[in-house]
């Protein structure tokens, strides 16, 4: 699903040129969509991200938002009430509870997905069967199998997903990765990255009946979860594993994504991961890492390394950014522009590079963009990139979760005779120690196994493999289960 740079740029003025659609030849939505076509968004799930979908959306000419989807009753009514004012007294917009009605509906082309990261693969396996285009906020998956769902539901279907990962748009880090591919630059061995915001405590909430505004069955959908508490909605349920999948692949999913394009392309998965960290000082509901240290290896011997740190103290510096460590000793750092570190050199100096290979406008108009040419690889970070790099995210918190105790300590782990690697450990190790101020012996690591994994079955082998193969699949309720590949 990928193009040449120059496919994709002569394919576009073409576009551009002719005012003309350019179809597939696959019936890819219940209607058409042509150039000069209005295109129809149903945005689901606006208490949070879904704001900015629908600004997003709204800044894109000849695009309507058809209807908005939540199950909350007092936010739908809010967001209905604010799309009012905007109108100025001509609203079309409608208001629904249940993305199952607007997916019915053969005038609306497009579904935009903002909900809590367990319903992104269903709604997105739902809106394909449908022959609705899909825009998934990030990331695509909550676990590995509906991610491969997801990709063959698109494969079938043929209609345009797009990943919510703004940086696939950003053609100074497309630009970045195609030296690193092409020999430009020298071959990377590790793409590294930060997700290091601060996060406070969410305490602890008990547990009791859901409000009455909300459709808790809806909220739910595929999650199988005993009691509602107010930790759940409207934000902390990235912080549990029944919902969320933390701060790696919630903030993180975005340096996790740039971090394994920019290995080489030949590549899918990686075959080893694991992962060490905890959840410290906060002692609170949450169950998902506020520190966590990973690494993942390919077969060609590229390696991805990531760092997640939401517990804040005096001097925090916050890191949100991808580094790449090159074969000669060489370092470069920033986004989208670059600065180098030559080998044996204490000093940086900026990387001149061209842009790269990108679908312009951005991420919410190159949607649109591939929509009316019909073209799925027009998405910037379409279905099978978005598989990746979650699967990347969910194999590193696998292991974290099937981690043991181990006591606080740089020497902790080995991973796996990589000195490289426990050097990098080690920095985040003195954080924690002297900014965050945890004794050594008085606290523990979660330390996880090394686990195998085999790209083309994307299953665990060797090791653990029993253990880790029980994580690649969430259990569903009755009446939102994620279908087999033979049930599409």
């Amino acid at each position: 699903m990928r193009h040449c740079r120059r496919s994709r740029r002569v394919f576009l003025q073409a576009l551009m040129a002719s005012g003309l659609a350019v179809n597939t030849g696959r019936r890819a939505s219940a209607r058409i969509v042509g150039a000069n076509d209005r295109v129809r968004i149903a945005v689901v799930g606006v208490n949070g991200r879904g704001q900015a979908h629908l600004e997003g959306f709204s800044g894109v000419d000849n695009v309507e938002i058809a209807a908005v989807v939540d199950p909350h009753a007092d936010v739908l009514a809010r967001t209905m009430a604010s799309l009012e004012k905007k109108a100025a007294g001509s609203l079309t917009t409608r208001g629904v509870s249940d993305v199952r009605r607007v997916l019915e509906d053969p005038t609306i082309d497009a579904i935009s997905i903002a909900t809590p990261n367990h319903w992104h693969s269903l709604m997105t396996i739902w809106g394909a069967q449908a022959g609705k285009h899909v825009y998934v906020e990030k990331p695509l998956s909550h676990d590995v199998a509906e991610g491969r769902i997801a990709v063959e539901a698109q494969k079938k279907y043929g209609v345009v997903v797009q990943h919510g990962t703004q940086r696939r748009s950003d053609p100074g880090i497309a630009g970045l990765h195609e030296a690193l591919k092409s020999g430009k630059l020298p071959r990377l061995k590790i793409a590294y990255g930060y997700c290091c915001k601060p996060r406070g405590s969410i305490g602890r909430k008990d547990v009791k009946q859901p409000p009455t505004s909300l459709d808790w069955n809806l909220w739910k959908g595929p999650a199988v979860i005993e009691n509602y508490h107010d930790n759940y909605v409207p934000y902390n349920w990235h912080w549990f594993w029944e919902t969320g999948n933390g701060d790696l692949n919630n903030q993180g999913t975005h340096q996790l994504d740039v971090a394994q394009w920019a290995i080489d392309d030949d590549q899918t998965h990686p075959v080893r991961t694991m992962a060490i960290g905890g959840r410290f000082q906060w002692d609170d509901q949450g169950q998902t890492p506020n520190t966590m240290f990973a690494m993942a290896e390919y077969a060609n011997g590229q390696a991805v390394l990531f760092n997640v740190r939401n517990v804040s103290y005096k001097g925090y510096e916050n890191q949100v950014f991808n580094e790449y460590y090159l074969e000669d000793g060489s370092v470069i750092t920033g986004e989208g522009k670059y600065t180098i570190r030559r080998p044996g050199s204490a000093t940086v100096e900026a990387l001149d590079l061209e842009p790269g290979d990108v679908t312009p406008g951005g991420n919410w108009k190159s949607f649109i963009t591939a929509i009316r040419a019909g073209d799925p690889a027009l998405a910037n970070g379409n279905v099978v990139d978005a598989h990746t790099s979650c699967v990347l995210g969910h194999l590193m918190n696998n292991s974290y979760r099937l981690g043991q105790e181990v006591p606080f300590s740089a020497d902790a782990s080995s991973f796996g005779g990589r000195t490289d690697v426990a050097e990098h450990f080690a920095k985040l190790h003195a954080i924690m120690r002297d900014g965050v101020g945890i004794a050594e012996g008085q606290a523990h690591y979660r330390l996880g196994p090394m686990l195998t994994f085999d790209p083309a079955t994307e299953r665990h082998i060797g090791d653990h493999a029993d253990a880790a193969n029980a994580l690649l699949k969430a259990p569903n309720n009755p009446g939102f289960e994620i279908p087999a590949v033979t049930q599409l």
